[in-house]
């Protein structure tokens, strides 16, 4: 579009040849923008402009032919039978063309009469759209099947169909000078926290950016801490898991062509949690909750703890495990911590690659490449054997976390905790640990801190931290988010589990 776009508002001329020449200097160099000559009631001459692809063209034909066949008063009260015929379309007047501009970019279609020193707009919008799917990025082995698309009306309107009140309420907002993209804001009143909510529009409101592509760009200008590597937010595909959060009290921030919404506020435990915890039985759930914990400890630390080991702190190694290693590093020509720098990196390529590549290839291209490359870096004698159990161990281990905001987050921090093993030991790989528990005591999301319930210390929050209790038995709302309502509907009925049958 021309830079006529961005110019004072014009009067929109009555005369129709004259506004038909307004709209021409409007849409210059726009092949998209298309229009259709018209008579009213054979009688008024009219036109449509629209774009190509966000319209619907049938029913614009229809109204086209509707039109023609309309009773226009003779004499001065023809403007008032147009007027009146037009309110059947359920139309509305615009009397500027930055609103028409902004009409049609919605795939509306604008009606210019002789005569009118405005336009009629026609609720026309139809464009094509992406099914709803599985979800890509959280799959479960059980649980709803569907997942947001980039449309935002279909994404509220599944949210809607979990939570059936009045009280889930959307506030939205326009983002972006040049996209002014809808952002829209959920909760459900009388649960959220009334100052999260004004704290997050408050947030959105400042936000002053070109154009919002993906809801990765607000997320970054909302944040408390943008330099911290841990999300403060949580990104999701899924509507059951924010219906779940909304049920707890927070809030859920929409953003249109993006099939991902932003949860807000979170902790570092709503990240080590899936939707399919609450769908499985209470003891296989708390058991892999308490394995995604070891495990996300072993993402982070083990390669670090291999390298302090080898390095300073042989004798803490069993004889008979520690002769093998020596064995296996021989003809290594590099230190350990050099040996891990060059495993991690190509194994943090391989997975990068793996993603990025065709579907059809990507999968059996970072498999192969993981096999080939370790074997033959071993083979070659640049690596040695442990090290690449070490290596691989640690990248299943990062697969096990839910999210992949946090897991990402676990593969950056490895490097420079596995620096200060190498160069301190365990004293380097204790002091890379306090510095992240130090960073994350003082973490806020939306004000809420980020290891809460551990610190702050809520004991009777810790239930649903250490292990997935039985519904009924969870029914505390976490303190800090929920306004009202602190406790959930549930309770299980005492004589379930026991038989009726008459002996």
């Amino acid at each position: 579009m021309t830079a006529a776009f961005h110019s004072h508002d014009q009067a929109i001329s009555p005369h129709i040849d004259q506004v038909r020449a307004q709209m021409e200097a409007l849409l210059a160099d726009c092949s998209d923008a298309a229009y259709l000559e018209c008579m009213i009631g054979k009688k008024v001459k009219g036109f449509f402009y629209y774009f190509n692809g966000l319209t619907n063209e049938e029913r614009l034909n229809e109204i086209r032919y509707d039109i023609a066949d309309w009773n226009i008063d003779e004499g001065s009260e023809w403007l008032e039978s147009i007027a009146q015929e037009v309110t059947a379309f359920n139309c509305s007047r615009t009397d500027s063309f930055t609103d028409m501009m902004d009409q049609m970019t919605l795939g509306n279609a604008i009606l210019l009469v002789d005569g009118n020193d405005f336009g009629y707009v026609f609720s026309l919008s139809e464009w094509r759209k992406r099914a709803i799917e599985d979800p890509v990025a959280e799959s479960v082995i059980r649980g709803p099947r569907e997942g947001f698309t980039e449309s935002l009306d279909d994404n509220i309107a599944m949210l809607r169909r979990r939570i059936r009140k009045s009280s889930l309420k959307m506030k939205g907002i326009e983002i972006g000078e040049y996209t002014k993209t809808r952002v829209v804001i959920g909760f459900i009143e009388g649960l959220a926290a009334p100052e999260l909510i004004q704290e997050i529009e408050e947030r959105l409101s400042a936000i002053v950016i070109d154009g919002v592509l993906e809801s990765g760009n607000i997320e970054e200008y909302i944040e408390d801490q943008p330099y911290s590597p841990f999300p403060q937010l949580i990104s999701t595909e899924r509507p059951d898991t924010v219906a779940g959060n909304l049920l707890e009290g927070r809030a859920v921030i929409f953003t249109d062509h993006t099939p991902f919404a932003l949860i807000a506020p979170i902790s570092l435990f709503s990240l080590m949690q899936s939707p399919e915890d609450y769908y499985q039985r209470f003891m296989i759930s708390t058991f892999i909750r308490w394995l995604r914990y070891l495990f996300f400890l072993v993402a982070l630390l083990a390669p670090s703890a291999y390298v302090a080991l080898l390095t300073y702190h042989q004798e803490m190694i069993p004889s008979a495990l520690l002769l093998s290693i020596a064995k296996s590093r021989e003809s290594i020509p590099f230190p350990a911590l050099v040996e891990a720098f060059i495993m991690e990196t190509m194994f943090e390529a391989l997975r990068e690659a793996g993603v990025r590549l065709p579907k059809q290839v990507g999968a059996a291209v970072s498999i192969v490449g993981a096999l080939v490359i370790g074997q033959a870096a071993t083979s070659a004698g640049l690596v040695s054997s442990p090290m690449v159990m070490v290596v691989a161990i640690t990248g299943i281990a990062s697969f096990l976390l839910p999210h992949y905001s946090i897991g990402i987050s676990i593969r950056l921090l490895r490097f420079p905790i596995m620096l200060m093993a190498g160069m301190l030991g365990l004293l380097g790989l204790l002091i890379g640990v306090i510095g992240i528990v130090i960073h994350l005591s003082g973490l806020r999301s939306f004000g809420v801190p980020y290891l809460s319930p551990i610190a702050p210390m809520m004991v009777g929050e810790w239930k649903d931290v250490v292990m997935r209790p039985q519904g009924w038995l969870s029914r505390q709302r976490p303190r800090l988010t929920r306004s009202g309502g602190g406790f959930r509907k549930g309770e299980r009925r005492k004589n379930v589990g026991t038989s009726n049958r008459r002996e």
